[in-house]
This record gives C-alpha cells, sequence and structure tokens, in this order.
C-alpha cells in the first residue's frame, strides 16, 4: 500500500492541506494544526517560528577526517555495494561551509557521526571526532568503537574526555553487536547513560549481523543500555519500533525516513504509522537527517515527518523536544 499525505490524513482524520502559512509551509485542520512545510532549506527557520522551537536538535550528522570524508563520498559516487542505488551527495562542501548551513537553516544541535570499518581506526577518529566538537559550539561530542584489542580503553577514554554520543555501523564495520570483545563496552555505555547509535537494520543492503535479531538479542543482556537505532531500524520498522516500546532506554532516528528517495528503498508500511506516532509523542523518536550524506535537501526531511499529520506536538517532540532531553540543551542558541 503506498503511504501518501491524503491516505495518512483519512487515517487520522485530518482535513486535506489547506492554508498557506509562509513560503513552503502548508497548515492542515484537524486534530491539531499541522504544518507540511518546509519546502526548502530557506524556509525551515520559519517552520520552526511557526511550530513554536528554537530550531532543530538533529542527533544524525557526519563530519570525518578529511580523507576519510573524500573515501565516503567517492564509495557513495560510485553506488558500491553496500549502497546498491545512484546516490549522489547533496553536500559536498568544506567543514566551515555544512557548519554554516546548519546554523543558517536552523540546526542548533548536531553530531559528527564516523564508525570504523576496520581495526585500528576507531581511537584516530575519535581524537578527530572529539576535537571537532570542541572547536564548533553546538556539535555533540561524538565517538565510536569496534570489536578490538583495546576497545574498552579507548571506549573509557572517550567518556573521560567527554563524549556524550557513540556510533556503529553493524553493516559497514562488518561485526556483529555480540562479538564477545564488546561485552565490557555495552557495559561501560549502559552505566554512563550515554547513547549510541545503531545502524543495526538491514538497509540499504542486509548482512549476517544487522536486523532485529542480533540487536534484540544484545538488548536482552543489556537493557539498561540507552540505544538509538538509526534509520528507525529500516526496512524491518515494525519489529524495531516494537523493541523501543519494550525498552526503556531505546529510542530510533527518523535518519532518511518519509523521504521519496528512501520510500523507494523502504517504504514505511502503513501499518507501523500509530506505533511511530505514539512512540514519538512518548519522547522515543529524534530527528536524523544524514547530513551531508543526502541526495537532496535537508528540507525533504523536515517536510516528510510534517507530511504524517501526527500533530504539531509529535513534530516538536521529534524535531526539538525529545533530542534536547536526551542530550541536554545546546550550547548555541
Amino acid at each position: 500500500m503506498q503511504v501518501g499525505p491524503e491516505w495518512i490524513a483519512a487515517r487520522l482524520g485530518l482535513a486535506a492541506p489547506g492554508a498557506r502559512l509562509g513560503r513552503g509551509l502548508e497548515l492542515n485542520r484537524g486534530m491539531d494544526d499541522v504544518l507540511l512545510g518546509p519546502a526548502e532549506d530557506a524556509d525551515i527557520p520559519a517552520f520552526c517560528q511557526a511550530l513554536g522551537i528554537p530550531g532543530l536538535a538533529d542527533i544524525h550528522t557526519h563530519f570525518l577526517p578529511p580523507r576519510m570524508l573524500r573515501r565516503v563520498w567517492e564509495y557513495f559516487d560510485a553506488a558500491g555495494p553496500l549502497v546498491g542505488v545512484s546516490w549522489p551527495i547533496r553536500y559536498k562542501w568544506s567543514d566551515e561551509e555544512r557548519v554554516a548551513h546548519l546554523r543558517a537553516i536552523g540546526v542548533r544541535m548536531f553530531s559528527a557521526l564516523a564508525y570504523a570499518h576496520r581495526p585500528d581506526m576507531a581511537a584516530d577518529l575519535n581524537e578527530w571526532t572529539m576535537a571537532f566538537a570542541q572547536a564548533t559550539p553546538g556539535c555533540l561530542p561524538s565517538a565510536t568503537f569496534y570489536p578490538e584489542p583495546g576497545v574498552t580503553d579507548y571506549v573509557s577514554q572517550a567518556l573521560d574526555a567527554g563524549a556524550r554520543i557513540f556510533k556503529i555501523h553493524l553493516q559497514v564495520g562488518g561485526f556483529a553487536p555480540g562479538d564477545p570483545r564488546l561485552e565490557p563496552v555495552w557495559g561501560l555505555l549502559a552505566e554512563a547513560g550515554v547513547p549510541v547509535v545503531v545502524h543495526a537494520g538491514h538497509a540499504p543492503v542486509g548482512t549476517e549481523h544487522t536486523g532485529p535479531g542480533p540487536f534484540g538479542t544484545l538488548l536482552a543482556r543489556h537493557p539498561g543500555l540507552t540505544a538509538i537505532v538509526a534509520h528507525m531500524g529500516a526496512p524491518d520498522y515494525e519489529a524495531f519500533l516494537r523493541l523501543a516500546a519494550d525498552y526503556e532506554r531505546v529510542a530510533l532516528d527518523t535518519t532518511m525516513i518519509f523521504t521519496e528517495f528512501f520510500d523507494k528503498l523502504a517504504p514505511f508500511p502503513a501499518s507501523a504509522l500509530p506505533l511511530a506516532r505514539e512512540l514519538g509523542l512518548a519522547g522515543k523518536i529524534l530527528l536524523g537527517s544524514d547530513f551531508p550524506n543526502i541526495p537532496y535537501p535537508y528540507a525533504r526531511q523536515i517536510s516528510g515527518l510534517a507530511r504524517l499529520g501526527f500533530g504539531d506536538a509529535w513534530l516538536r517532540a521529534v524535531c526539538w523536544d525529545s533530542p534536547v532531553a536526551m542530550f541536554g540543551a545546546p550550547a548555541v542558541a
């Protein structure tokens, strides 16, 4: 079944798109006022103002060492085997230009997520991303890890240095979340209460280590882990939503979900919409975008969420309130 704006509006008892509210913004009238913009990046500040939030808190963005970033972009340009589709990067700019753009469009909190795909690189990545965050107000101090000798030591060092968010990518890293070398790490993170963003879903190309099974087994062993499932666990949305419902400290991020581009890869099932709405209002769905590694304007992530018609309270929670509740207010207003 195709899940479009008209279907969603009918499902939730909302009117069809109606009055205009500034350039690129629309307003539905129903149970709640539902914004359906922005159309362009430049419209995002007006969207935030209309929603009554100071800006956006995007917990899934990427800033990487220059050499690694070039390789990542080359891989996406070539539609590598772990990508599978044409993926032209929209924001191939310098770090300074990308930070300036985020600030210009109202993104007040963001991250510098990196992830290791082989041994002997995570510690160096942490040194770079932590230094980047220290020099960049609004950026969460970000770190990563990989199953290898010494992993517990450098994760402890990152925590001591103030890391506030970790990221791992089970697909690209090619490792299982239950790797015995990571057991002490999961315990450290659970005790510290520091969130880890986990690319645990099969999309865009699955491996033996991805999916709700391996990740669910990890949560059963570490039920106190604060985890954020990247991309809402695509394509196994319903299974990952249920994990978030079952585990108090598990959330999901919206990264690329509900955009036309990602709908072609892993469309969101109509049957999962009610639970997505419920979890969003409960603070368990957080804004993520994958900026700058996206093949469309940033605004499409926000407009995709708004088109769901879940109401202004849901949008406020996802785009600002819930990330700020988890990470604290950003350093820049």
